[in-house]
């Protein structure tokens, strides 16, 4: 474990201090490019932090070759060059897209070309631990493994929408995965605990905490489409490099909820990616649009049109996250099974109650509104923020302040300004 410790550590300083550097240098240059309709910010921000990410990346990987306690994941160089190769793709289209804004058929292209080159030094989804299902051939594999990694890259990327969202998922969802794989290793009777699903999954906390501290709100630099990526990367390298270290025979045969936990819990710790993704790619095909097309109709867009701050509506991200991939990973370590469903059940309950607090103060204000009377509902009517939120959700979304003004004329009687006056 302190070897972990230790990876993850130097991935955080040489992301950090590489991340300030770049932020200087973009702001000097002018590496930047102009505000989208679909923005959420409102100055323009660097979006390079992909690239000191990834040289975190390759920093943790050359280090963990020299510690003899990881002889055994780099046994075979083939792998962890198609891991770096593949991640060198990803960065070098999401820099090229961050700068110039590629079209979609072009990032497909290297994603697919990626995901490719993983599969082909066997990085590849070979079993299920499901009753010792394997993949019937190689080419079924590559091709599961190829849509697979691109699914996850995408999925994260998509969600790359507001200050610290991806960073802190990424943390949350690969803190999760790292107890898992590690724990994973005693179940299967190894001794060493050295694998590279646990050590990828380091490397990715220790890139996204030592690059959070410019992301967070107000971000000072972002990510961007190389950062996205290579985080959506990662986690399916490391996913798929767990399905690689079990037997799928013998894990079958353990207790069905764990059996199934290779499987289930990838899929938990990128249920609010994965939920995103599904959606806009429906939403753009019933329209007739590409499904890499982009557009302002993502589950953070929608949680600001509800009424929360960017700030609060980061953190519902990681609360969903953490119920999900938690509970998912208490099937694995807890017994009975009901503690874990418990959990689960009373999460999912908290989590749904914050998401839809907007919604429910709107209908306490909208029910105090339509009980004013007098000069009070005269001007409620003339200042309703309720109806301006729907003139343009951009702009003009409903405030804490403003809720609270309109509760205290339905109840005080306070005179409000007209609508116009804003």
């Amino acid at each position: 474990m302190p070897y972990y410790f230790t990876i993850g550590l130097i991935t955080a300083l040489i992301t950090l201090i590489l991340s300030v550097l770049i932020m200087k240098l973009s702001h000097r240059y002018r590496l930047y490019p102009k505000i989208r309709e679909r923005d959420v910010h409102t100055r323009p921000t660097p979006r390079l932090g992909g690239v000191a990410m990834f040289a975190g990346v390759l920093v943790a990987f050359a280090i963990a070759s020299q510690i003899s306690w990881f002889d055994l994941v780099f046994a075979r160089p083939g792998p962890i060059w198609a891991i770096l190769g593949a991640a060198f793709i990803i960065v070098a289209i999401g820099v090229a897209d961050d700068i110039w804004d590629l079209d979609w058929m072009t990032k497909l292209a290297g994603q697919i070309l990626a995901a490719g080159l993983l599969a082909w030094q066997g990085v590849a989804i070979a079993s299920l631990p499901i009753g010792g299902l394997t993949v019937g051939s190689s080419y079924m594999s590559l091709i599961i493994t190829v849509l697979a990694v691109v699914l996850v890259m995408n999925a994260i990327n998509f969600i790359d929408g507001l200050d610290g969202l991806v960073a802190g998922v990424a943390i949350i969802a690969n803190s999760t995965f790292f107890i898992y794989s590690f724990l994973l290793s005693l179940e299967e009777g190894r001794t060493e605990r050295f694998n590279l699903a646990s050590l990828i999954s380091v490397i990715i906390i220790g890139a996204c905490v030592g690059f959070l501290p410019l992301n967070w709100h107000p971000a000072k630099l972002f990510m961007g489409d190389a950062g996205a990526l290579l985080i959506g990367l990662l986690m399916a390298t490391s996913a798929i490099a767990v399905t690689g270290e079990i037997d799928p025979v013998n894990f079958a045969r353990s207790e069905f909820l764990p059996a199934f936990l290779p499987i289930l819990l990838p899929f938990a710790i990128l249920v609010v990616p994965l939920l995103d993704f599904g959606l806009a790619v429906f939403r753009r095909l019933r329209a007739g649009k590409s499904p890499f097309s982009a557009d302002r109709q993502h589950l953070h867009h929608r949680l600001l049109d509800m009424g929360h701050s960017r700030l609060h509506a980061v953190f519902i991200f990681y609360a969903w996250t953490t119920v999900v991939s938690v509970g998912c990973l208490l099937f694995f370590v807890i017994k009975p099974y009901y503690w874990a469903f418990l959990f689960i059940f009373l999460g999912l309950v908290v989590c749904a109650g914050l998401t839809l607090a907007p919604v429910t103060r709107r209908k306490s204000v909208e029910a105090k509104v339509q009980s004013a009377s007098g000069a009070d509902a005269s001007a409620l009517a003339a200042f309703d923020p309720l109806d301006s939120a729907s003139e343009d959700l951009d702009r003009s979304r409903v405030t804490d302040d403003q809720l609270a003004t309109v509760e205290r004329a339905a109840t005080g009687g306070i005179h409000l300004p007209p609508k116009d006056s804003r």
